[in-house]
């Protein structure tokens, strides 16, 4: 479907909708990311029952921010907003989308047909993660350039990232999650079937009693890209880095790291 059909159904759709629904009931933030293209996403996601309420934001990136919101029962929700007019967007994804067989289909290069296509990535990478009992936020739904998925913190605070609280931790406590992040790059790429592309100390979450979630799949690939292996050993050179260098803990060898995810690539690229 072309982008001005996409724009005309949610035009129509949302008409009824956008004439009964004050800002204030729906919207406690005005943003430059909410065009008019966001905002009626956002209010067809609100007539299906997806959205009640959003509030402020959680994250802000390059190519995205993150909004707290709520579901038709009150729960909180993650809100995540694809920017439609980030002129870097395109250079910063080429790497991940040349030889993606999801891309391939992509019959318009434009800005915005890119983004929504970016979207709907994410969301199934979520899928395929969470599918195969990796550590992620679920997600609930993706219209267009706006993504909705489980909100991973508390009294409306997101959980720190690893970056953020290291240097407070034990180094029990560090060793811990650094086992926790091994075993979760082995699920993404054996039971995944995926490549995360990007993985470090600023989109690893820590949560109470120690656990962990892993966030930002968007770039995430699958292992039958032809730079998969590339980027898994990159993951795993930027762990290792990171627990090593700014965490300062002894643990092993790089390459007993590549030794218990490289053969799950292989395997899989064999099947």
């Amino acid at each position: 479907m072309r982008l001005d059909e996409i724009d005309r159904l949610i035009k129509e759709k949302t008409k009824y909708w956008e004439e009964r629904i004050k800002d204030r009931d729906l919207f406690e933030v005005v943003d430059e990311v909410f065009d008019s293209f966001t905002l009626m996403t956002i209010i067809e996601l609100h007539r299906r029952g997806v959205l009640r309420k959003i509030n402020g934001v959680i994250s802000s990136g390059k190519e995205s921010r993150v909004y707290l919101g709520y579901d038709k029962l009150g729960n909180t929700v993650a809100i995540k907003i694809f920017l439609t007019t980030t002129a870097e967007f395109r250079k910063s994804i080429r790497k991940y989308i040349i030889g993606d067989p999801r891309f391939e289909q992509l019959k318009s290069r434009s800005l915005r047909s890119l983004i929504l296509a970016w979207a709907r990535k994410e969301y199934r990478n979520l899928t395929r993660m969470h599918e195969a009992g990796v550590k992620v936020p679920k997600p609930i739904a993706c219209l267009n350039n706006v993504l909705v998925m489980e909100f991973l913190g508390e009294n409306r605070v997101r959980y720190p990232l690893l970056i953020e609280v290291f240097k407070e931790l034990t180094e029990e406590e560090l060793y811990s999650i650094y086992k926790l992040v091994v075993a979760e790059v082995e699920k993404i790429t054996c039971s995944a079937k995926l490549v995360h592309g990007d993985l470090s100390e600023y989109n690893i979450m820590v949560k109470p009693n120690l656990d962990i979630a892993i966030i930002d799949v968007s770039q995430a690939i699958d292992i039958n890209h032809p730079s998969a292996f590339e980027f898994l050993k990159r993951d795993v050179e930027n762990i290792y880095r990171f627990f090593t260098k700014e965490a300062k803990l002894e643990v092993g060898d790089l390459q007993a790291i590549l030794n218990k995810v490289i053969p799950c690539l292989e395997r899989k690229k064999a099947a």
